[in-house]
């Protein structure tokens, strides 16, 4: 998967926060792939509205709960 497969926009974590996608960048030496976020959720150590960045085979992963595989983020919306 490519940076050209993830759009921008609402994402929600498995675990239940929300997210917005507000850029696809690489790695400056690696050249990675990596997505680009912000928190549309408080967060008890960094506040609503901080921005994070996540290698893009990490954001788009499954993650294993009770025994099902499901997306790590799973798209919402193209707006907030």
């Amino acid at each position: 998967m490519g940076t050209r497969d993830i759009k921008l926009g609402i994402y929600e974590h498995y675990k239940g926060g929300r997210v917005e996608v507000i850029a696809l960048a690489y790695h400056s030496e690696a050249l990675e792939e990596m997505v680009v976020y912000k928190t549309l959720y408080e967060n008890r150590t960094h506040g609503k509205g901080s921005v994070w960045v996540r290698p893009l085979g990490m954001f788009t992963e499954t993650v294993e709960v009770d025994g099902t595989k499901i997306q790590r983020f799973r798209f919402i919306d193209e707006e907030a």
